[in-house]
């Protein structure tokens, strides 16, 4: 696939399977953080999953797709390091090790760390990467022995114009739809007895 291409794949399955499994999500009372898993081969979708923390408060979005992920029968289930792993939003130390740990060789994510912590008031991941590990804000490796990681809005930023307006356009558009998200679950997280809420 061209890099075009593959935003538009990763934007469409944000859009047509993430999306609507977070909606009904966060109407539930969950954060608005989702995930998927494609073949790297084909952009063909494995699963999509989203944040279940009222269940565990370890379902976050890509920990709950990786646990349903290795739900699959094994011979339904790709190999890692066949797969794409798409976050809605940039992993939080718990989604980070959790991808590592389960062997994925890279990972996309539409909104930064900055953009949970300003534009969707959920500020934890900031917090814990630099109460606990000391790191400022993008001070993790975001290419290392593991794994590396892309930002789907630096790599439509990076695009020819003609592709870069139409994918920028896309991205606006989700977010508007995030928007919508976030303002729900910030309206009835105090009913949830989610941790770090």
């Amino acid at each position: 696939m061209t890099d075009a291409a593959l935003l538009d794949r990763l934007l469409d399955v944000i859009e047509k399977d993430v999306v609507p499994m977070t909606r009904a999500g966060v109407e539930k009372g969950n954060k608005l953080f989702g995930a998927a898993i494609l073949n790297k081969a084909d952009g063909s979708l494995v699963l999509a999953e989203t944040n279940n923390e009222l269940e565990n408060p370890l379902w976050h979005g890509e920990v709950h797709a990786l646990k349903r992920f290795y739900e699959l029968p094994k011979e339904k289930r790709p190999p890692t390091g066949d797969c794409i792993f798409i976050a809605t939003h940039e992993p939080c130390s718990l989604c980070l090790s959790a991808i590592t740990w389960t062997g994925f060789d890279n990972f996309y994510y539409l909104f930064s760390h900055e953009d949970s912590r300003d534009a969707f008031a959920i500020p934890h991941d900031l917090k814990i990467l630099k109460a606990v590990f000391t790191l400022e804000p993008g001070g993790y490796a975001a290419e290392n022995e593991f794994w590396k990681s892309y930002s789907i809005r630096k790599l439509a930023a990076a695009l020819p114009d003609a592709d870069r307006a139409r994918i920028e356009a896309r991205i606006a558009a989700i977010a508007k739809t995030y928007d919508e998200l976030s303002a729900i679950y910030q309206d009835g997280k105090d009913a949830n007895d989610i941790p770090l809420n």
